[in-house]
């Protein structure tokens, strides 16, 4: 136990992985392979109103933040839960600060649409200790202000975009 469950849309091995967890039809479409299909199906299903997984950060820094985790896939666990059941509310966030510029966060928002990404947060990170990433920035409020409009733009059914912003920030109020 204890390894995080992951999915890969690309089919390749990833990182500390112990095997393919992901297969792509002839077509280019994804299929999940067992067992993790199985278990995110089984998530999915099992009466749950919100599936959240935070994308972390823009794709050109995933491998900095998120080493030995893959953009793609993450994009992939969410579409999957849309398919397994279209109702279930899918929720990511991801964290600015670290080196991202504008045009690549909206890009990013654009990428949760396209999977049908129903909750977005969006916060600063913050350096939780020396041996952590550094904070490349300090986002200003009128720029989380300006994500957070873009973001309702492109349909979002919530946002929640500032500094202390957290994944689980006023959770409450996304379901209602």
């Amino acid at each position: 136990m204890g390894r995080p469950l992951t999915l890969c849309k690309s089919g390749k091995l990833i990182a500390g992985m112990p095997h393919k967890v992901h297969k792509v039809q002839k077509d280019g479409s994804p299929v999940l392979a067992s067992p993790l299909g199985a278990a995110l199906k089984t998530v999915v299903e099992s009466g749950i109103e919100i599936l959240n997984h935070n994308i972390e950060t823009v794709p050109r820094l995933y491998g900095k933040v998120r080493p030995g985790h893959a953009y793609d896939c993450s994009l992939n666990i969410l579409h999957e839960a849309k398919r397994f059941r279209a109702d279930v509310l899918t929720k990511s966030g991801f964290m600015l600060g670290v080196g991202e510029t504008s045009e690549e966060v909206m890009a990013t928002l654009r990428d949760l649409r396209e999977q049908e990404v129903d909750i977005v947060t969006i916060g600063q990170y913050l350096q939780p200790s020396n041996r952590q990433l550094k904070v490349e920035r300090y986002v200003t409020p009128v720029e989380f202000l300006e994500f957070k409009s873009a973001a309702e733009k492109l349909g979002f059914r919530h946002v929640e975009s500032g500094p202390l912003v957290r994944s689980s920030y006023h959770a409450w109020s996304h379901v209602a």
